[in-house]
């Protein structure tokens, strides 16, 4: 493995082969595309011959055979997580944000992920924490694992970073022999895991979880309390609305992006002798 340059908005290069590239319709419709001389993109407006791309710079503009007009853009992480396929579901942007600022992920830090899914939340994390920390993702389903670390390796360009270490197995085990700063856990039960954080989390670490519902978060935070060795407890949901603007008509977007899931933040303390 190697550190492999990430796809990423703002390059000066000219897009290359085998890049991944946002297409940008009149109507904002995105589209993911794997760039091969070989293949032709096809859509309700015509065909664009992959070579017509290739060697294109970003920001520029492109017609199909239709007539169709298409920007052409390298992906930001956000878009690239929306549009990849799912295996298990994706922690979306808006979650990721949170997660990423109240954990207080930053570069250089040690962190344990589970579980990996889809890889949306491992590619944010492995940006975070950079090439001078070490972020250790563990799956407990192969197929899921597989699935997330082809993702992965597209958005790295072909390769997993070396300060990225998937793993398929148990978070408990991780966690024991890692000894993790930052603690970031995406599974339906957290609460089996937190043993492990209490004994190998140092004091001052975060424990973050991503929970769908609201009996999760109610033991979760109970079962916290309960240990005496976490304080500064925290739970957040994010609603996320988009606005229209068209000249002077400014109104809010028909739909909106709900409820995703709770997020509990937590910080490992000394626990009481007493």
């Amino acid at each position: 493995m190697s550190d492999g340059q990430a796809l990423g908005a703002g390059s000066h290069e000219p897009i290359g082969v085998d890049e991944t590239v946002i297409l940008v319709d009149d109507k904002g419709r995105h589209f993911l595309v794997r760039l091969d001389p070989s293949r032709v993109f096809t859509y309700h407006r015509g065909e664009i011959p992959h070579e017509e791309i290739i060697g294109r710079g970003e920001g520029e503009m492109l017609t199909s055979t239709g007539g169709g007009r298409l920007l052409v853009l390298r992906p930001r992480l956000t878009d690239f997580i929306m549009k990849m396929k799912r295996g298990a579901q994706v922690v979306y942007p808006k979650d990721i944000g949170p997660i990423l600022v109240y954990g207080d992920l930053g570069p250089g830090m040690t962190v344990v992920e589970a579980g990996t899914g889809s890889g949306a939340l491992t590619m944010a994390l492995a940006r975070a924490v950079g090439p001078t920390g070490r972020l250790v993702s563990v799956e407990a389903r192969h197929d899921h694992a597989s699935h997330a670390a082809r993702w992965i390796r597209r958005w790295y360009r072909g390769n997993v970073p070396d300060h990225v270490d998937l793993r398929v197995g148990m978070v408990e085990d991780v966690i024991a022999e890692i000894r993790p700063e930052r603690i970031v856990l995406d599974l339906p039960e957290p609460w089996h895991a937190l043993t492990e954080a209490l004994e190998h989390q140092p004091a001052g670490g975060v424990f973050c979880s991503y929970l769908p519902t609201v009996p999760q978060v109610e033991r979760l935070v109970a079962e916290m309390r309960d240990s005496g060795g976490y304080g500064e407890i925290e739970v957040r949901e994010s609603l996320v609305r988009d606005w229209n603007v068209d000249g002077r008509s400014v109104r809010p977007a028909h739909t909106m992006v709900g409820h995703t899931g709770f997020l509990v933040f937590a910080r490992k303390v000394v626990r009481s002798a007493g």
